[in-house]
């Protein structure tokens, strides 16, 4: 008994003719057919199908074969597909992480540079806060990922990407838009948005900021991202401090000056475990020069 035996057999049993199975599922004769269907009733030992003007009607033990024949196909093409599955190079998985607005700027740069030495990697990717990634890249679930530099995350290293100043970002209307450079003694005199504790790396970086300026903070909001500031800025015309590449997602409405004097400032990081050896890894971080001029 032969695979070809068994496909006939289920080809004529769906088709209920020997003709239409011969003609439209197999391209061979109907002969031909017939002949290789008594071949296999013979190996089987019992008929399996009754034969009339009408078509074909399996028997019971038709009906019993054809469950198996079926099943029998359906492995030989899994065995199949997992031979040559064997015979091909394992497909190199890499995981890795964006905090949220990074990747606009990184991402094609990044892929371009793992698909040209890796061609068939397949690069898994997630989007969230950066204690969110930092604590996935703890627990090994990513490969690396680009965030700020965390605090309490003793087993992470990072290698410095770039270094992104702060800017002010107010309503384009806002009597600072006169200003070319504002002064942190002028912000204290307005309505303050603060980066929640979502955003710790930012936050921490504005308090430091405006403690060494000698300014008590009294924010009246707390925002999570950019897309919440922006919200925020329109709705109760506050001004904020954000990573100057967030200009690049205002909308008309915001406007943005640098800070005059000392401009504070924000590292971003590419982070990984540092138990992790992958080769990709090693890659990645060979072209982190490459990578920094990318956003």
């Amino acid at each position: 008994m032969e695979l070809r035996h068994l496909r006939y057999f289920v080809a004529v049993a769906d088709a209920g003719s020997l003709t239409v199975a011969a003609e439209q599922k197999l391209h061979t004769s109907q002969p031909s057919l017939s002949r290789q269907i008594r071949d296999l009733e013979e190996e089987v030992g019992v008929q399996l199908m009754h034969r009339s003007a009408q078509g074909v009607e399996l028997t019971s033990a038709g009906k019993a074969f054809l469950d198996h024949a079926r099943m029998a196909l359906v492995q030989a093409e899994a065995a199949k597909e997992a031979a040559l599955r064997a015979a091909q190079p394992a497909r190199p998985v890499f995981a890795l992480g964006f905090m949220s607005g990074a990747e606009i700027g990184l991402l094609p740069e990044v892929e371009r540079v793992l698909r040209d030495e890796f061609p068939g990697i397949e690069i898994r990717l997630s989007s969230d806060y950066s204690p969110v990634l930092a604590k996935t890249l703890m627990r090994r679930k990513l490969d690396a990922a680009f965030i700020r530099p965390e605090e309490h995350m003793e087993d992470l290293i990072y290698r410095r990407v770039r270094t992104d100043p702060l800017i002010l970002a107010f309503p384009a209307d806002h009597r600072l838009a006169s200003l070319t450079a504002v002064a942190p003694q002028e912000i204290a005199k307005e309505a303050f948005l603060l980066p929640s504790k979502a955003a710790p790396a930012v936050r921490r970086v504005v308090l430091e900021y405006f403690n060494r300026a000698g300014i008590d903070l009294k924010p009246e909001h707390e925002v999570h991202n950019v897309v919440h500031a922006i919200s925020m800025i329109t709705s109760t015309r506050a001004v904020m401090l954000l990573p100057a590449y967030t200009r690049n997602y205002l909308p008309e409405s915001i406007a943005t000056r640098p800070v005059q004097g000392e401009v504070p400032t924000l590292d971003l990081v590419l982070a990984y475990h540092k138990a992790n050896k992958s080769p990709v890894l090693k890659l990645l971080l060979s072209r982190i020069g490459k990578l920094a001029g990318t956003s």
